[in-house]
């Protein structure tokens, strides 16, 4: 019986659920979700389990894994909930690609050996090149209405990691849209602005994008002037708004401040939370940045979702998928399979001293949801 490394559910929709884990070889596995069973060759495994029903609770079992109380490998689950109402629009959200990166994990102020830093070996392409061109492929291949790309493009802000990223992810058409974050903007102040605030609209939804840049920094911020254009957008029309941006916003409900937040400045996500509070079809804003899963609420924004969407270069190297109904939405972050991809992925688990599964992986309930409003 082969060894099973790593094992995690890692996204679960209306009716699949997603197992991956890892064999020392090209052993053959098979996973159980339910009454429903796959069978997948490693060494990298990702089994995809579908035809289960809608908010129904599931065992999970994986041919030769021991009992264990990881979180991130529970026993059952239960599967989404669809939204109530027709479905209006499919989305698909890529952040934190980093063409022209070539050093994984490097925190400048840090030494590489305290961290333990992931670089290619000499015979593989750059990692942001197999990671991203794997998550293309997989949205072409889903073919969603929409494609939004959060910030960071570019690992150095330089005219040719630009130029690299509009490649790629230009052969999506007319229907790709991104804003820049802090990467882009810390050479030159207009890189990648394209036109932030901007709203694509669809059949009873809008997604707005905001610029949180602060250019020459990596702090965020929302200008009061993209307040107010937001404020009056979603007072314009009367279907819901979803709202897109780079960095992730400060805790509305943290009792200290900080002059030097990471995210979004504290008066600026305050001012954004009042937006919020005051236009109910504004129903969720969407972040990466910090390479992490997360969702906080907070009832001075009516207790709408603020979301952080794990990054597409490095663990678990992800894109998200969202169905946009009249009722509401489903989040599905899907990791990304191709055998190169989960190689990088497994390959930068542990970075930061080993810290990097549990912070961005995050609870499985942050990573695949469903919102009613």
């Amino acid at each position: 019986m082969p060894e099973i490394r790593h094992p995690e559910v890692m996204s679960v929709g209306t009716d699949e659920v997603v197992v991956t884990f890892h064999t020392e070889g090209d052993e053959r596995v098979t996973t159980r979700v339910g009454d429903r069973e796959v069978t997948t060759t490693g060494p990298h495994h990702l089994a995809h389990v579908t035809g289960l029903a809608p908010g129904t609770e599931v065992t999970v079992e994986v041919e030769g894994a021991p009992a264990s109380d990881d979180p991130h490998f529970p026993t059952s689950v239960r599967t989404l909930v669809p939204p109530p109402g027709r479905l209006l629009a499919r989305l698909a959200t890529v952040n934190d690609v980093h063409f022209g990166e070539t050093v994984c994990g490097r925190i400048h102020t840090v030494p590489d050996e305290e961290l333990g830093v992931a670089i290619p070996r000499p015979d593989e392409p750059p990692y942001p090149q197999t990671m991203n061109r794997a998550a293309i492929a997989e949205i072409a291949a889903w073919d969603p209405d929409v494609v939004l790309v959060k910030g960071d493009l570019t690992c150095e802000g330089t005219e040719a990691e630009y130029r690299d990223f509009l490649e790629a992810y230009g052969t999506l058409g007319d229907r790709m849209h991104h804003v820049r974050g802090n990467h882009d903007a810390m050479v030159d102040p207009t890189m990648a602005l394209n036109g932030a605030p901007f709203a694509v609209e669809r059949d009873g939804v809008s997604f707005v994008m905001l610029d949180t840049v602060r250019p020459g920094t990596e702090f965020g911020r929302i200008t009061a002037e993209q307040l107010d254009w937001l404020d009056a957008y979603a007072a314009s029309v009367s279907h819901a708004v979803l709202v897109f941006g780079h960095h992730n916003m400060w805790d509305l409900d943290a009792e200290e401040r900080s002059a030097s937040y990471f995210g979004v400045a504290c008066d600026d996500a305050d001012a954004f939370g009042a937006v919020v509070q005051r236009r109910e079809n504004i129903v969720g804003y969407f972040a990466g940045h910090t390479h992490r899963h997360r969702v906080r609420r907070s009832a001075k924004a009516r207790n709408v979702p603020f979301v952080e969407v794990g990054a597409t270069k490095d663990y678990p190297g992800v894109w998200a998928e969202y169905r946009i109904h009249e009722g509401g939405f489903t989040q599905v972050s899907h990791r990304i399979g191709s055998p190169a991809a989960m190689d990088w992925t497994e390959r930068t688990r542990f970075l930061y001293a080993g810290m990097y599964r549990e912070y961005s992986l995050g609870p499985l309930e942050h990573r695949s949801f469903t919102e009613v409003y």
